[in-house]
């Protein structure tokens, strides 16, 4: 499928500059732990952007920073990736941040996020990048973004186009309202239970059927390192993730999505797209950083 043409995507959400510690030893509480320590662009539609323009997708990135070092620091950065960049500098504002502490072993001991100044970001703003949009761009969104520009983008973007991540617990409810017109959205087992109001032993199976009975076209449900669940219409899968020497998680989750909305915009269907990300999500998983250096389309593409 090398002829065929790639549908552009823009990518609107967190734009953080992130702090990520790599501790020597497990992270302990009330000292301070020796670590290799690293900064970087981040956020989940920076992460998601990042990885897509590896993958050779046409990729613009719409966010806020705060018209503050950090803020410079991060654009700059990032029109290193070849990012195409629609960011809203706030005045007075502090540009977000994210840190993240990981144990030997790579996992997620710990981590804050502060991407408060989208609350003071006018809705209007997005509404008008969307507007501009080719008719057939893509347009993912992540749920730091506030209700209110959720509701105005969902507004704004055509039908068949809109794709969502929960990004937490406490964020992914943002998202209910939007459902119905969302194309596809990526929440793990804990999201998932909050979006659809579930108990904590739903199913997973169970948890993507109430998501598309909500609304979504397609409900993708993640669990680590057990079977991912997807449904659309009557389609229900359950793909086992391929096994990955784990370095780092940071980056993971989002990797799953760019990797799955780059087969996706090249044309794929549901089942082979998820592959796709799957893929992408192990190479990250076995790489430093939010964003492999090893990513690319070649690596996790379809068989030719």
């Amino acid at each position: 499928m090398s002829h065929i043409s790639i549908l552009p995507v823009l990518c609107i959400g967190a734009v953080h500059l992130d702090i990520i510690a790599h501790a020597d030893r497990p992270v302990a509480r009330d000292t301070s732990t020796p670590a290799r320590m690293r900064m970087q662009p981040g956020g989940v539609a920076t992460n998601v952007a990042r990885a897509l323009a590896r993958l050779d997708v046409p990729v613009s990135l719409c966010g806020v920073t705060g018209n503050d070092a950090a803020g410079q620091i991060v654009a700059s950065l990032l029109a290193k990736d070849g990012l195409t960049l629609n960011l809203l500098k706030l005045d007075g504002a502090a540009t977000g941040q994210y840190a993240a502490l990981h144990d030997p072993d790579g996992a997620l001991a710990g981590a804050c996020s502060d991407s408060r100044l989208f609350e003071d970001a006018p809705a209007a703003f997005f509404q008008e990048v969307c507007r501009a949009l080719t008719p057939e761009t893509l347009v993912f969104v992540d749920a730091n973004v506030p209700s209110a520009i959720l509701a105005a983008i969902a507004c704004t973007v055509a039908g068949g186009r809109l794709i969502a991540d929960g990004v937490s617990t406490a964020k992914v409810p943002r998202l209910r309202p939007i459902l119905p017109q969302l194309d596809m959205v990526f929440v793990n087992h804990a999201e998932a239970c909050v979006l659809a109001q579930a108990p904590q032993n739903a199913s997973p199976d169970a948890l993507s059927a109430v998501l598309t009975g909500l609304g979504a076209k397609a409900a993708v449900v993640t669990a680590g390192k057990e079977p991912l669940h997807a449904r659309s219409g009557e389609t229900a899968l359950a793909l086992r993730p391929p096994a990955a020497a784990i370095s780092d998680v940071t980056g993971a989750g989002d990797a799953l999505i760019a990797g799955t909305l780059a087969a996706h915009a090249r044309g794929f269907d549901l089942k082979t797209s998820l592959m796709c990300g799957q893929r992408a999500a192990a190479l990250t998983l076995e790489a430093p950083g939010a964003v492999a250096q090893t990513l690319s389309w070649s690596r996790i593409g379809p068989p030719a």
